[in-house]
């Protein structure tokens, strides 16, 4: 039902009426900006705290889908948090993201052609800041076109002074315990970056490759065993070879030798129950500096451990023959090698999951390095009572059961990284080296001479610390730990975490057990656990698939050219780039409209379903902003037709059914939307409010209002009820819409306030909707519904018929109860303006309708004679003819089969075809003839 704009009832339009279309890019930066200045960020220093921390976006990113997504769900809870009154903080802050940073850096070195070590560490890390303040602010200022309410005054960076302390402390206390210590051990490794790497920062994917069958034969006998391997390079360092203890096949082997190919070395058989018999030959080479789970089937044997690589992954064997080759040209001429000794037995294709850094897309080598580590198990015990015990909720709950498996089952926690750019380890070596943590150089220098009786040179640790040791620390180290600060005491434990279901282990976990190593609380009371955004195919967004969306082009669009572009910038293989475009430009054929900030949030939010996928479809953002444009011009009626007008704030009104009724339905709807918030359903807080604005305030009710609007016959008392329904309720939809929906609800608000008795400066200010049970109305809501299904009722016969809105028709009603009369009685205004009614007439008991077209409501019939629904002479006309080539259809029917040659000849199929065909006519025509009958007796 259209609600366009009208004059208001006795004036024409004010002239700062709202523009006649909405246009988001008009209002959103300004209201943003006017926000921002004015300090409504910050947290209000009354009622009770809450506060929610920002998952740190790196300092050299971009906003993607995830980030928008994420952060408009905490946006909301926070706008809404802030409008019922709460104390509330959103703490902004961005993390220094090691190796990234550390890389567009180089980047920028190397195009000068120089490298970090022409500048020194010094110099290095002084260029780090350099770029940092210079660019790297790209992602704070899209989450402000985002409409995010970051507390920005009290914005935070990992590397600041503040966290930088925190980190330190943190280090020293944990070395003192015991729980963190420098070992030799097997991690992730890039030999692009030269440094370890979270298992994060690794995707694996299926590629194809091969299994080499080798044979490694028995020491001084003519048999060997096979084993396959998609690593050949590797036997290089292997040590053992490994078979099931229950193989019978290969019992008689165990504890002898085997002759390593192309080594010289001599290594073991072993049994270990790791082994999968039914794998491939059932024998496994172990090369426990080289692969995870070789190291430990290692430590289990006491085997020894071969590195056989540098830091770049060539080969590191002194007096081999591929000493000094890149692992790859490596694997090469061993195969060669192998195969010109008899001892490569068979070479398979082979799909195997192949690990990649994610930054350099260089193959990941396990890699044996002495790192610093955390020693997590004894503080996972506390971390996953805490969940146990209910001081941690998850929700969705189900995700409390990976939370358990992960830290069940824990491995301690590499944290060192062999690049510049981070917070350095906070330790010192002497010549001897000894070790020396300690928080800076001074307290270092003064442990050593305590060791040695006098001065002597330290150096500081190489090594930065992971990125996610400083992120561990966020909740309290941003609010000022160590330091008893009144932010801490005030917004500690935090309220709730929002964040993605793939960093549970990496940052939740970590953050649950930092918290409570150092607070003695939680960091938070409820983790809620968000599903990742895909394409409208459920497919992960890459840019090898040519499917990002990136969110500041939908809210400001993107031309074509201009979106091909972007998506093919950097794709090194042109049949890739050549794809991606042509898939372009069929979905896109005229780039991405500009749909606004409000549309792209509301979207999100009403996408928040408790899956663990979120598929991202255009065609809801555009519906979301035909939404923005419903609720636009609903404000220019309501201002057209109040604005200079008395609204009823004082003196007598009087409130018709459907005023009653709409503030009723505004009540029951601000009850489920306060019920989906306890339960993060943000989907079904968006579809409340969405469907109560669009389905019943603008397609009902403001229909229902110019009936009383523009009836001559309306009091002054009603017109006064009318008007202040429709910008009260208009007032309290715009509230409830704001958490999601910030900028255009306040645009409108700006302009509605007043009408409706409000003073305060913003709308994000002004308390959130609360259910008032004493304003549901069952009787209005009741009748409303009535006087809603008869129009609708004869809204369907028109359409069925296609009969003209316009159209003026007589309603009859039958067999109707006391209650549907006075329904009836009250409604009649209503029914005449909506249903467009001729005239209206009560059917008594007994008394005889036409032939009519019916509509049921209830049990009472809603009727519109046929007469006043057809033209008599074309309607009889029309079914002459269609009489005519039925009959005409029949007969050929009926002589195809009347000939017996056609039944005799024809396949039994086609016969029984044909004589349905004669049936379907048949009935078709007995059909229209009673319909002409019933025609012929309409009067007229």
């Amino acid at each position: 039902m259209s609600q366009n704009p009208q004059k208001p009832a006795g004036g024409a339009p004010p002239e700062n009426a709202l523009s006649k279309s909405y246009d988001p890019h008009a209002i959103e930066t300004r209201i943003y900006e006017a926000w921002e200045r004015a300090g409504y960020f910050a947290a209000s220093g009354q009622g009770a705290p809450y506060c929610i921390m920002i998952p740190p976006p790196n300092v050299t990113g971009s906003l993607h889908m995830g980030h928008a997504f994420q952060d408009t769900l905490m946006d909301t809870l926070i706008r809404y948090h802030r409008m019922q009154g709460d104390n509330t903080l959103w703490q902004a802050g961005t993390d220094h993201a090691g190796i990234a940073t550390q890389m567009v850096v180089e980047r920028q070195l190397e195009a000068e052609g120089k490298t970090r070590h022409d500048l020194g560490r010094e110099e290095f890390v002084k260029r780090v800041w350099q770029w940092k303040a210079e660019s790297g602010g790209t992602i704070t200022r899209q989450l402000r076109r985002m409409g995010a309410s970051l507390d920005w005054s009290r914005e935070r960076f990992t590397m600041d002074d503040g966290l930088s302390h925190a980190v330190t402390e943190v280090f020293v206390r944990l070395h003192e315990e015991g729980l963190i210590y420098r070992g030799k051990r097997l991690v992730n490794w890039d030999p692009v970056l030269h440094t370890a790497v979270s298992d994060l920062e690794v995707v694996s994917e299926e590629e194809a490759g091969h299994l080499w069958h080798i044979r490694y034969p028995i020491a001084g006998t003519k048999e060997h065993l096979v084993v396959a391997t998609t690593r050949p390079e590797t036997m290089l360092g292997d040590t053992a070879v490994a078979v099931h203890p229950d193989d019978e096949r290969y019992k008689k082997f165990i504890g002898k030798m085997v002759e390593l190919p192309l080594t010289g070395r001599k290594i073991p058989v072993i049994a270990d129950e790791y082994v999968d018999k039914e794998f491939g030959s059932g024998c496994v080479k172990i090369t426990p500096a080289h692969d995870f789970n070789d190291y430990e089937v290692g430590k289990r044997h006491n085997l020894p451990l071969i590195n056989i690589f540098f830091s770049d992954a060539g080969v590191n064997l002194p007096g081999s023959p591929y000493h000094n080759l890149d692992r790859f040209k490596a694997r090469k001429q061993i195969v060669a090698d192998l195969e010109a000794r008899g001892l490569l037995e068979r070479v398979q294709d082979h799909k195997l999951m192949v690990p990649r850094g994610d930054r350099t897309g260089a193959v990941i080598e396990p890699f044996l390095t002495d790192q610093w580590y955390v020693k997590v198990g004894p503080l996972a015990q506390e971390a996953i009572q805490c969940v146990e015990d209910g001081r941690i909720k998850f929700v969705p709950e189900n995700w409390t059961k990976t939370y358990y498996e992960w830290m069940r089952n824990i491995q301690d926690w590499c944290i060192s990284r062999q690049i510049w750019w981070g917070h350095r380890i906070p330790a010192w070596y002497d010549a001897d080296g000894h070790i020396y943590v300690a928080r800076n150089a001074a307290e270092a220098h003064a442990q050593a001479r305590k060791k040695h009786g006098l001065e002597v040179p330290l150096e500081q640790d190489e090594d930065v610390l992971d990125t996610w040791f400083s992120s561990a620390l966020w909740p309290f180290s941003t609010l000022g730990w160590p330091g008893q600060t009144k932010e801490l005491k005030t917004f500690y434990p935090t309220s709730v975490l929002v964040t993605g279901f793939d960093i549970i282990f990496f940052w939740v976990a970590r953050m649950i057990m930092m918290g409570l190593k150092f607070t003695g609380e939680v960091p938070f009371r409820e983790v809620y656990i968000h599903g990742l955004v895909r394409d409208a195919h459920g497919q992960k967004m890459s840019k090898s698939k040519g499917n990002i969306l990136d969110p500041i082009d939908l809210i400001d669009g993107i031309d074509l050219e201009t979106l091909v572009a972007k998506r093919t910038r950097g794709l090194m293989q042109p049949q890739m780039a050549k794809k991606i475009e042509q898939a372009t430009r069929k979905e896109f054929p005229n780039g991405i409209p500009a749909y606004g900030t409000d549309a792209l949030r509301f979207t999100f939010a009403s996408l928040a379903t408790q899956g663990r996928d979120i598929k991202f479809d255009l065609g809801r953002i555009d519906g979301y902003r035909n939404f923005c444009n419903k609720l636009w011009n609903a404000a220019r009626y309501v201002l057209m037709n109040t604005e200079g007008q008395d609204c009823g704030l004082s003196g007598k009104i009087e409130l018709t059914a459907a005023d009653r009724w709409i503030v009723s339905r505004q009540q029951e709807v601000a009850a489920e939307v306060e019920s989906a918030f306890r339960e993060y359903r943000f989907d079904l807080a968006s579809q409340a409010i969405y469907s109560f604005i669009w389905h019943e305030y603008c397609d009902w009710y403001l229909e229902l209002s110019k009936v009383v609007l523009t009836d001559t016959h309306s009091r002054p008392e009603q017109l006064r009820g009318t008007r202040r329904t429709l910008v009260q309720v208009l007032e309290t939809a715009l509230r409830m819409l704001h958490p999601v929906m910030p900028f255009i609800t306040e645009e409108v608000w700006q302009r509605v306030a007043k009408l409706a008795g409000k003073t305060g400066a913003t709308l994000m200010r002004e308390p959130y909707p609360r259910p008032e049970r004493n304003l549901i109305d069952a009787a209005a809501s009741e009748e409303m519904r009535w006087a809603m299904a008869v129009i609708t009722g004869v809204r369907n016969i028109r359409g069925e018929m296609d009969i003209s809105p316009a159209k003026p028709l007589p309603l009859m009603f039958q067999d109707g109860s006391p209650a549907d009369k006075k329904y009836l009685e009250a409604n009649r205004p209503y029914l005449a303006a909506l249903a467009r009614a001729e005239s209206i007439t009560w059917l008594d008991k007994g008394q005889e309708a036409p032939e009519s077209a019916t509509a049921l409501v209830g049990h009472m019939k809603v009727l519109i004679p046929l007469g006043s629904l057809i033209d008599k002479r074309a309607e009889l006309e029309r079914l002459g003819k269609e009489m005519d080539k039925l009959e005409k259809e029949l007969a050929k029917a009926k002589t195809k089969l009347a000939n017996p040659d056609f039944v005799a000849r024809a396949p039994q199929n086609v016969v029984e075809q044909e004589q349905g065909r004669v049936q379907q006519f048949e009935t078709a025509l007995v059909n229209l003839r009673h319909q002409r009958v019933k025609v012929e007796a309409l009067p007229g």
